[in-house]
């Protein structure tokens, strides 16, 4: 079927502008309720950028979940399932968690050796000056446009896919709903349409779990779900696979994707500044916390949905449709419900989008239609805010204007979230006219970014760090991935070099490889070899005072509602209480790293060694019962996961909620009354 004629044109439109304007004043409405009612206003600079590092952790978890949430989380990982079978949701979700659970040990470093920073690229200027704040800016700049890229090429190619709506518009209409609320409601504003997003994101996906597992007349159950890939094996045997089976996770091409994958994005978590810009907001003493609970939720995204949507689009080619001649998947009479896609539409993310239109009809189109644009715009505002910081203070602030007052920080950031907007709307239409599409560039990333992943590492948690090893690994890992993908390209397809000759699993395994490779070993042994002795005095300086005090402000004021204290909040006490921030305490610090540590850690090596290298080894074809245990186990994976990241977060913001509600009342009944007064200012002026 033609997934063109699934929703008509209008559709596209009315869910691109409609939801994203709707959002928009959704987003807007809550940060004016919140400034009315708890004091808490972007207005700030500080506010707006870290949300004056004070969120909590379920919030933060949450934000976690849906900044890592892309469009490819859904497409790409529904199209290696439908290419590899169950091995490929296990080595794209797997592949994609661990690097935000090591991740929790950065986090937690950045509390300990500069926890008032605004971006990592401050900590890197700080430590090693001018020239590799450019060089890794380079890098910095370079992930957010590639992941934004992403973002945009998977969006509007399934909102075209759908609904026939013009790929040109998509791609800069996506982009503009989403700055309207993120240049009004800054950080905090993200933060908070994170959440809805995510609400929203495992609803749809919980939905399609029962349809295709419970309700379908198609599948309608873990055994019919199982019978139909064994009898596609039959006809089109996985190449690679223990048996050619669906059903086995001894996937050679699933194993090296999951290489790829677990290289690509480690560059993408660690030098993307939308994961820094959480950590940077969290609260010191739940930093590490937010990020075990955000990547362990966020594994069953992918995993979930690809085990329902990729293998449906897989299962539907062994399905009669209703003209079909014969029921026998193998007779040649036999006519599926959905046939066999090329690889450039497997490439493009459309597994998931044909299955759901097959499954459901309208329905189902316009679902993934809605789960789609969420996971887009949600990433996309967390692009935002993260470059907006990095023009604002890694540019604006640090080369053009260092004495930039409050207001002049503000409007830098504010115009920041427009720049890259339409810029991520160019880049959508250059790689989408020449040829480059979503899953392409997804195992592409790695090769060009992969080389600056352990110096950046180094540089935030390690005083032996060699500035001059990490800069020349950096470079020279560049140039090793970029040389050892193209002669890779070359030598395997005879010398031909194209978009569609360079985007094997091959030549892109030995880019990622060589980039990640080159570059960690060249800056650790240099700096074993040559190291340095550095005391992060500098990092901890960064931003101290002004920081401080905003944060501390927005705890006070929390503290008054949430333990019913009025505390005595004066410019003098905040200055000295930040000078003692308990929460910033070293000894705790250092504790929270060696937890993080030693949990992301072990749950790496299960999630990577322990649970699928036995497995893949044992070349096990899953029976009715194995293969229901892998599902039910995503499943409850989901449920854990949503009560993690949805009612969690309701539950710790309880007191927030109060406030506002109370206030709310009060206004009605009273108007003017329920505007929130800080405590320090009903103080006598004596006291």
């Amino acid at each position: 079927m033609s997934t063109s004629e699934v929703l008509p044109q209008g559709a596209g439109y009315g869910v691109v502008i409609g939801i994203g304007l709707f959002f928009s004043a959704f987003m807007v409405c809550l940060t004016a309720l919140q400034a009315r009612y708890t004091g808490v206003s972007p207005k700030d600079s500080e506010e707006f950028s870290s949300a004056s590092r004070s969120v909590k952790p379920g919030l933060i978890a949450s934000g976690i979940v849906s900044a890592w949430t892309w469009a490819a989380t859904l497409l790409q990982s529904s199209a290696v399932a439908y290419r590899y079978g169950i091995s490929g949701p296990w080595w794209y979700a797997a592949g994609a968690t661990v690097q935000v659970l090591l991740f929790a040990q950065l986090a937690a470093k950045l509390k300990l050796n500069a926890p008032y920073a605004h971006t990592w690229l401050e900590i890197v200027a700080a430590r090693w000056g001018t020239t590799a704040h450019l060089i890794f800016m380079v890098f910095g700049l370079a992930t957010n446009l590639i992941v934004s890229s992403m973002l945009v090429l998977g969006g509007s190619a399934t909102v075209t896919s759908l609904t026939g709506m013009s790929t040109i518009a998509a791609c800069f209409l996506i982009p503009l709903g989403v700055a309207i609320y993120v240049v009004v409601g800054g950080m905090r504003s993200t933060l908070l349409c994170d959440y809805t997003h995510t609400t929203v994101l495992f609803a749809i996906i919980l939905t399609f779990v029962f349809t295709v597992y419970a309700t379908s007349d198609y599948i309608g159950s873990i055994s019919r779900m199982h019978y139909l890939l064994s009898e596609v094996s039959q006809i089109s045997p996985v190449v690679g696979n223990a048996g050619g089976s669906y059903l086995t996770l001894r996937s050679q091409n699933g194993l090296i994707f999951g290489v790829i994958n677990l290289i690509g994005n480690f560059a993408t978590v660690f030098q993307d500044q939308a994961y820094w810009q959480r950590a940077i907001a969290s609260r010191p003493s739940t930093t590490v916390k937010a990020y075990l609970i955000g990547g362990l939720a966020w594994f069953a995204i992918p995993f979930a949905f690809s085990t329902t949507l990729g293998l449906a689009a897989v299962a539907f080619s062994a399905v009669p449709a209703a003209n079909s001649l014969s029921q026998d998947p193998l007779s040649s009479s036999f006519i599926p419900m959905l046939a066999p896609l090329s690889q450039d539409a497997i490439s493009e993310g459309l597994p998931a989008s044909l299955a759901a239109a097959t499954l459901l009809g309208k329905s189902g189109a316009a679902a993934l239609l809605v789960v789609l644009f969420l996971a887009v715009t949600s990433a996309t505002s967390a692009e935002l805010i993260a470059v907006s910081s990095i023009l604002t203070y890694d540019v604006y602030v640090r080369y053009i204007n260092p004495k930039a007052t409050e207001q002049q920080i503000l409007r830098m950031s504010h115009a920041g979230v427009v720049i890259f907007a339409l810029v991520m709307g160019i880049a959508g239409v250059i790689f989408y006219y020449i040829g480059v599409s979503m899953g392409w560039l997804y195992t592409f990333m790695g090769v060009i970014l992969g080389s600056a992943v352990c110096p950046i590492a180094l540089c935030i948690t390690w005083k032996k760090a060699n500035k001059a090893g990490c800069i020349s690994g950096a470079l020279v890992g560049f140039s090793a991935g970029i040389i050892a993908w193209l002669v890779t390209t070359s030598t395997l397809n005879q010398k031909v070099i194209n978009v569609t000759t360079s985007g094997g699993n091959y030549e892109m395994l030995a880019g990622n490889l060589a980039s990640i490779g080159v570059g960690a070993i060249i800056s650790t042994a240099i700096s074993l070899i040559w190291p340095d002795d550095y005391d992060f005095a500098s990092t901890r300086a960064i931003n101290g005072h002004s920081a401080a005090i905003s944060r501390n402000v927005n705890d006070d004021l929390e503290e008054s509602e949430d333990e019913k204290k009025v505390p005595d909040v004066t410019v003098s006490s905040v200055s000295n209480e930040a000078q003692i921030d308990p929460e910033l305490d070293p000894v705790g610090l250092n504790k929270a790293f060696k937890f993080a540590a030693r949990a992301s850690i072990i749950l790496t090596l299960v999630l990577l060694i322990l649970i699928p290298l036995p497995l893949f080894g044992a070349q096990t074809v899953y029976s009715v019962t194995g293969f229901s245990v892998w599902v039910i186990v995503g499943i409850i994976w989901t449920f854990m996961s949503a009560f993690a990241v949805v009612l969690y977060p309701l539950w710790e913001s309880r007191a927030a909620i109060r406030l506002i509600s109370r206030g709310m009342i009060k206004d009605i009944f009273s108007p003017g009354s329920g505007k929130f007064v800080a405590p320090s200012s009903i103080k006598e002026p004596g006291e």
